[in-house]
């Protein structure tokens, strides 16, 4: 039980990893490609790498049952569609700061879709740990006012929705209880939402006639689709599968502190107290949720030490 939960932790710190590269990523490539073509194009580089992977290791990786399809058009509609083309829309005309905190609030609007959909009720003390957690991404962030003003205000409701379409879909993947291991559910929902993204792209009139294949346009659309994508939402439906939505959209949290760390090691970026200060919010609001997690913990260390002593 131990090791399943030093596991899951390990995860869910490598999730926050990849998708705190996303942001500036996307950012980059959005300087030259259209937005909802290059929401699609993070699943065509993840699809086929995904679909190859599973036809290796999995015996069984097509959806059969009511839940699987269930769950796959759910999360192919919320979670990789509309999430996907509303934050990449929304990047358009806000800054990767803007972002990072409006998207933050999917870990408030989790438990708010919990509750009305599966009767999950936090505590006082989780709805505290949460927004501990927020208060300590702005922190990180620290916004100036023209952080929220100089971008448009629909860009920022594209965030917002973004923000809603995840834990939205995160909670209804849950509830449809899918007979399917979770890396083949999010390869066949990457591809039908992938789908969904491009007649949405050409229905609206996106051209990519025109767009100069940089170098820095293929790092970005490498690193998001490999990284923040074939290797990111596998383990992400996984969490969700294993510690359920509410906790699996805490790495919502986490991101900005990954942002920050990736900045100190690779641009030599200083490292602010404001970083330090809100990365111990963080590190509250979290532990106050899993606070039975972290008294189990404490308890085993002490039986060691004092097993260790006699």
């Amino acid at each position: 039980m131990s090791t399943t939960r030093y596991r899951n932790a390990f995860l869910f710190v490598l999730l926050a990893t990849l998708f705190g590269c996303s942001f500036v990523a996307i950012k980059a490539g959005l300087t030259a490609l259209p937005p909802l073509f290059f929401a699609a194009l993070r699943f065509d580089v993840a699809v086929p790498l995904l679909l190859g992977y599973v036809a290796w290791r999995h015996d069984s990786w097509l959806p059969h049952s009511r839940g699987d399809f269930a769950a796959l058009g759910v999360s192919a509609a919320t979670i990789i569609a509309a999430n996907n083309g509303l934050l990449f829309l929304g990047q358009q005309t806000i800054t990767p700061a803007a972002a990072s905190v409006l998207y933050g609030l999917n870990p408030i609007l989790a438990p708010v879709f919990a509750f009305a959909l599966l009767g999950q009720r936090l505590d006082v003390r989780g709805v505290v740990g949460i927004l501990l957690g927020l208060v300590g991404v702005v922190v990180i962030v620290d916004p100036s006012p023209a952080t929220f003003t100089s971008g448009s205000t629909v860009g920022q409701l594209c965030v917002l929705g973004a923000a809603a379409a995840i834990a939205l879909g995160s909670v209804l993947t849950q509830r449809f209880e899918p007979s399917m291991d979770s890396i083949p559910l999010t390869a066949w929902s990457m591809a039908l939402g992938a789908l969904v993204l491009h007649v949405t792209s050409v229905a609206v009139g996106e051209s990519v006639a025109d767009v100069a294949l940089t170098p820095v346009v293929v790092a970005s659309v490498l690193v998001v689709g490999i990284f923040s994508t074939a290797l990111a939402y596998p383990i992400y439906f996984t969490l969700i599968r294993r510690v359920g939505s509410v906790r699996a959209n805490l790495v919502a949290y986490v991101v900005p502190i990954v942002a920050a760390v990736v900045g100190w090691l690779l641009l030599g970026q200083a490292v602010t107290l404001n970083t330090v200060a809100g990365f111990c919010i963080v590190v509250a609001g979290v532990a106050l949720l899993e606070r039975r997690v972290v008294v189990a913990e404490l308890d085993r260390l002490r039986s060691a030490v004092d097993g260790a002593s006699g």
